[in-house]
């Protein structure tokens, strides 16, 4: 136990210092790359835009390597390359060497997501992951906050010299978070990993073998879990995380084929798609929908984005505990009515003619907005990662990153369409894409295991429930 707290704690760390480099280089990723390669703004937006399609290629590559080496070792190597790629970026002055720098960074920034889940899901099981995941969202937004922060102090530094300040701290930073997640505590393999890791793909069939709720209600807990080919709920939560932190493992037969056979879980990645939008926009359309549309100062976007951080780090465990109560698939979409109400809200604030009172508009609304954030990211993280079989998660957690990945690579065009096209039309579309994902998550949800769609509770209060009749828990 004392082992497992300190993985967890020294994880936390890890991803918490790897956030606040993340805060330093978002705010500053044009004016950084310009002052320390010396190319054109043209060049560089193109150099980014076909690095970041290169690691997009790259993300298949990706769910492999966590699935034949686990997902710390992956984290490992991905921070350690944007370590690498930060410390290069001041020697990167010739046209392709810029290329290889931002590439290498690229890869590294998407690979690092699906990696750090797969983590997650090996250090814990039922709500100790949820726990987990909680405290993981809400550190690294205060993380990113303190980033953002720093990368001001060091745009105040005159010259270069803040640029250079920059990229030393962000090699410094991810370097640390490489060397922390390093010092996570490996488990060892136990019987049943390793009797997982011989199963092969027999086990996740097994794990995808659905049966519907009403289906699932007719029957007794263990009966539905005999009857998918899957170990007893309170067997899984006494021994914890099914696979082991270190080592290679035997990597599924029929690679993607698993996944892309895999209906349900595809559905669950298109929702993400769809809802993904609704959290771009604060970023990307956000600032010019206020400042050209609603006549607010153009410092407001960053109060809203200020008031969004420091919600979601104050209150993203609490939330999440309360939704952890929740079906994951329903409280997932619940996150998205809230996401259209305040989109609605916020396609009314120009009829308030400006002025303070379409400030304090603007300021409920992005309360309302970080509601809806905080509701839906913790169902839908946990679900993304309990939907995926063991042996094959990192394929199936790469292919759900390509959802955020694809959304935030059209955003700009999408949402810059819909800015041109007038005052409404912007808040009505966005309002049909959340909506549509969550209905999507609610068909979806009557097709996953039990196991899938809610936490597991802890052994005493399951025995009190197995008591109860079928009709009853239904």
């Amino acid at each position: 136990m004392h082992s497992t707290t300190r993985a967890r704690r020294r994880f936390i760390a890890a991803s918490l210092v790897d956030a606040v480099g993340d805060g330093i280089y978002v705010p500053l990723t044009m004016l950084f790359v310009h002052s320390l390669t010396g190319q054109s703004l043209t060049a560089i937006g193109t150099g980014l835009t076909v690095a970041g399609l290169g690691a997009l290629a790259s993300m298949p590559a990706v769910g492999v390597l966590i699935d034949r080496h686990g997902g710390r070792r992956v984290y490992i190597g991905a921070l350690a390359l944007r370590a690498g790629g930060f410390a290069l970026y001041p020697l990167a002055t010739g046209y392709p060497a810029f290329l290889g720098v931002a590439l290498m960074v690229a890869v590294a920034m998407w690979a690092s997501a699906p990696s750090q889940q797969s983590l997650i899901g090996d250090l814990a099981a039922g709500p100790e992951r949820e726990r987990l995941l909680a405290w993981n969202r809400s550190l690294r937004n205060g993380g990113m906050g303190f980033g953002a922060v720093a990368a001001a102090a060091m745009l105040a530094i005159d010259g270069q010299t803040g640029y250079l300040a920059a990229a030393f701290a962000l090699a410094a930073a991810f370097g640390a978070a490489a060397v922390l997640v390093a010092l996570v505590p490996v488990p060892p393999p136990d019987a049943a990993a390793r009797s997982d890791a011989a199963g092969g793909p027999r086990d996740i069939e097994r794990h995808r073998g659905f049966e519907s709720t009403d289906e699932r209600a007719s029957r007794g807990p263990r009966e539905v879990e005999g009857h998918r080919g899957l170990e007893p709920a309170d067997s899984r939560a006494s021994r914890g995380p099914r696979r082991s932190l270190g080592g290679s493992r035997p990597a599924p037969r029929g690679g993607y084929r698993l996944v892309l056979a895999d209906r349900p879980y595809l559905r669950i990645t298109a929702a993400n798609f769809l809802i993904c939008f609704g959290y771009v926009t604060q970023a990307i359309a956000l600032p010019v929908f206020l400042t050209r549309d609603a006549g607010i100062p153009g410092p407001m976007a960053g109060v809203v984005f200020a008031v969004n951080t420091v919600l979601i780090a104050a209150l993203g465990v609490p939330v999440a505990r309360r939704m952890a109560r929740a079906r994951r698939g329903r409280g997932a979409a619940l996150g998205t009515v809230v996401f259209a109400f305040s989109f609605a809200a916020f396609g009314f604030v120009p009829a308030l003619g400006g002025g303070t009172v379409a400030v304090v508009a603007v300021l409920a609304c992005a309360v309302v907005y970080t509601a809806a954030e905080l509701i839906h990211s913790a169902p839908a993280q946990s679900l993304s990662i309990a939907a995926a079989p063991d042996e094959a998660r990192g394929r199936y957690l790469s292919v759900y990153q390509l959802s955020w990945a694809l959304c935030r690579t059209v955003a700009p065009l999408v949402l810059g369409l819909l800015l041109d096209a007038g005052t409404w039309q912007l808040w009505t579309v966005l309002s049909v894409s959340v909506l549509t994902g969550g209905l999507i998550l609610l068909r979806t949800e009557r097709h996953l295991p039990a196991h899938v769609v809610t936490v597991s509770r802890p052994s005493t209060e399951r025995a009190e429930s197995c008591t109860q009749p079928a009709a009853n828990r239904a």
